[in-house]
């Protein structure tokens, strides 16, 4: 059985760096073979930003990544965020990994499960 490298990532380390250096930091690391467990997740442009990258990097070595995360918390829009669709909350953690090593099993708005498997 071989490890597996599982990297929790606080808001503070990811909060210093830009949008783009954040995917490319995550990317990266999940190439490397690396789960990595983020603190508060991503926004929804570099969420999308993060699948965009990866779409582009899909090679023979590399599968793509696996990602889940909670769902934001709907309670701390604003009236006007909720009119315009546009939600102020924070996801409360966000879970990526590679595609061929990470599987997520069940979610809801409190657990995660996932199975992790060697190559």
């Amino acid at each position: 059985m071989s490890d597996i490298q599982l990297d929790l990532v606080s808001d503070a380390k990811l909060s210093r760096m830009g949008s783009t250096e954040k995917v490319r930091y995550i990317i990266d690391e999940v190439r490397k073979g690396k789960i990595m467990v983020l603190e508060k997740g991503l926004d929804p442009m570099e969420e999308a930003k993060l699948i965009e990258m990866t779409m582009t990097e899909i090679q023979e070595d590399f599968y793509g990544l696996e990602i889940e995360s909670y769902p934001r918390d709907e309670g701390n829009s604003s009236f006007f965020g909720k009119l315009l669709k546009k939600d102020s909350g924070q996801q409360k953690l966000t879970v990526i990994g590679p595609a061929n090593q990470l599987k997520t099993l069940r979610k809801d708005n409190s657990l995660i499960s996932t199975l992790v498997s060697t190559k």
